[in-house]
């Protein structure tokens, strides 16, 4: 039996990949990432929405840890956001599990977003409407696949940008469909406007330390991702 870990990027994929787990990235296209879900067979035990994510809560910062206790699903433009968003609820006994693991960690809500949030106030109004810890791109496909083949779900993330961070255009162009990073695109961006190095600098800075902190979160979570036991 599998545990099925759904990501964004390759690099994520990697960490969540081992003994009980299968990883599949999404690379911010969620028809693409939820065709390559619908294709998978075999035991699969569980889903989990697992890398980083950006953080809408102002009390988190770059490292912190979130266990979703349920996926908000929104969507890009504010008026299509509603008061009382599509929810998808997490499996209890495995979010207690996660927890129980990893000491620190958040429980929260979690948004799942059809775009990425690139400058404060678009996070500050997610935050508004949803309650949510954090956001990402992955939630919401990873909960569905989950409910409709009636599979316990969890959300494991951890903040890379936090809630005042505002992401470079050069950090918007980095990921690839297949979850890969297009060097091409960050060089073509920085040249175009280098005065957005030392964000992007800094954009590094954090999702390195949160990259860190995810490597020890899947050390922590073992086998399984603390999902076989279910």
């Amino acid at each position: 039996m599998t545990i099925l870990a759904v990501t964004g990027l390759k690099r994520e994929a990697e960490i969540a990949g081992g003994p009980g787990v299968v990883a599949v990235a999404g690379g911010g296209n969620a028809a693409g990432l939820a065709a390559k879900l619908d294709a998978l067979h075999g035991d699969i035990k569980g889903v989990i929405s697992f890398g980083l994510g950006g953080g809408l809560s102002p009390l988190l910062k770059a490292g912190d840890i979130v266990v979703g206790e349920s996926v908000q699903i929104v969507h890009a433009h504010l008026g299509a956001r509603s008061k009382s968003p599509d929810a998808i609820h997490c499996d209890e006994r495995w979010r207690i599990a996660l927890t129980a693991k990893l000491n620190g960690a958040f429980q929260g809500p979690v948004a799942a977003s059809d775009t990425i949030l690139e400058d404060e106030e678009a996070k500050a109004a997610l935050f508004a409407a949803t309650g949510a810890l954090a956001v990402d791109m992955e939630s919401a496909v990873a909960g569905r696949f989950a409910a409709a083949r009636k599979l316990p779900f969890a959300v494991l993330r951890v903040i890379s940008d936090d809630a005042r961070h505002v992401l470079p255009d050069a950090a918007l162009v980095a990921m690839k469909p297949d979850g890969g990073i297009a060097l091409g695109r960050v060089l073509g961006s920085l040249l175009a406007n280098p005065l957005q190095i030392p964000a992007l600098i800094r954009t590094a800075r954090t999702s390195g330390r949160a990259f860190k902190q995810l490597l020890r979160c899947r050390g922590l979570c073992g086998v399984g991702l603390a999902g076989l036991d279910l």
